[in-house]
């Protein structure tokens, strides 16, 4: 008991001697002076803004200044890993109330749309007219994804229509056919954007893809960061094992330990490439930029933990007046928080409003600079 007291009364002056000396507060002063230094000056940076055309750049300005303001990452988190690894659990998940659609491939499979219509837009009450934005998530994502709801609750902000392609077999839909997909692979997609339009052909039509979807809209259009994870897409091989095991080995695909492996053994086996290196090749957008033909802007943190800052195709961007690189110096994968407790909105968020809002109200202007 004696001990006991003692070791409280000697905790008590310890902390009263070290804060009311003053010497406790002086270093927790100095301190954080010298971190708050230190984050202005070398965290809280303007992106790049990288444009093939002075044209796309006046218009970025004008109508989308996110691009050129300085970006604050989450003084607590801003490290790459941070970023990637806690956006999932910090930020909110708003409601949204989606409309299912099953549609039919061509060779027989089903893609899995998720639609929100806002039939309550004020600003767009006419449907045939509303304009639709097109989402489509990273590798493995749904429509579920905290990413995907952000985009539709500011879409519904704007008035918008939002439809959210979900990769075959990833929504919880029946596999139909032997096959999944993949990121080079965009027949899929243009099946769905197809579809989207004939549907809604004088409505004003976007895309925004994230990861894995962004990749693929680079792609078909001849588009924020990209990389995978492994053990996802093994676990959805595995539930629709039964549909693959007559054209592919799948206990040698079931033992893969990297995302290179499983695409060796799999990915590159099911869509006929020859080696695993004629499928990374093909599945790069990096070629495929110098052709683009419609306005896209692309967002990466170059701290981003899969995409390193060596393969973003900067100087092939100068060359296309219909390209914009939008390049952070921190904000990881998918991350890009902001703010001291960043739950509702981040610098991600904000980019993909302003663009699509300065799209669908001046985009004409792109045509007639």
């Amino acid at each position: 008991m004696l001990s006991r007291e003692l070791s409280l009364y000697l905790e008590h002056q310890v902390r009263v001697g070290f804060f009311g000396s003053g010497v406790g507060l002086s270093l927790i002063l100095g301190f954080s002076v010298a971190y708050a230094c230190y984050y202005l000056s070398s965290i809280a940076k303007k992106p790049q803004l990288v444009t093939g055309g002075e044209s796309f750049s006046r218009f970025l300005q004008n109508h989308c200044p996110v691009v050129t303001e300085t970006y604050y990452p989450t003084v607590w988190c801003w490290e790459s890993r941070g970023q990637t690894l806690l956006r999932p659990f910090i930020t909110s998940k708003p409601s949204v109330q989606y409309r299912n659609e099953l549609i039919k491939t061509a060779d027989g499979g089903q893609i899995s749309l998720d639609w929100f219509d806002n039939c309550n837009s004020r600003c767009y009450m006419d449907a045939t007219t509303r304009p639709t934005i097109l989402l489509l998530p990273g590798l493995t994502g749904t429509s579920k994804e905290s990413y995907i709801l952000h985009m539709i609750h500011l879409s519904e902000d704007l008035g918008y229509r939002c439809v959210v392609f979900n990769n075959r077999g990833v929504a919880g839909e029946n596999l139909l056919t032997p096959r999944t997909y993949c990121c080079a692979n965009t027949e899929d997609l243009e099946t769905v954007i197809h579809h989207v339009h004939s549907l809604y052909p004088s409505a004003p039509f976007l895309a925004a893809g994230v990861s894995m979807g962004g990749i693929q809209l680079l792609i078909l259009a001849h588009t924020s960061s990209q990389g995978c994870e492994i053990e996802p897409h093994v676990r959805l091989c595995a539930g629709h094992r039964h549909m693959f095991v007559k054209q592919i080995d799948m206990d040698h695909v079931m033992k893969a330990k990297s995302i290179r492996e499983f695409d060796k053994r799999f990915t590159s086996v099911m869509f006929g490439y020859q080696t695993i290196d004629d499928y990374y090749t093909d599945a790069s957008p990096n070629r495929r930029l110098k052709s683009v033909g419609i306005p896209v802007l692309c967002l990466n943190s170059v701290d981003d933990v899969f995409s390193p800052s060596h393969a973003i195709p900067i100087e092939t961007a100068k060359q296309n007046p219909n390209v914009a690189l939008v390049l952070t110096s921190y904000g990881g994968h998918i991350g890009f928080l902001e703010g001291l407790w960043p739950r509702q909105s981040t610098y991600m968020d904000r980019v993909f409003k302003q663009f699509v809002q300065a799209m669908v109200e001046h985009g004409h202007e792109l045509s007639s600079m």
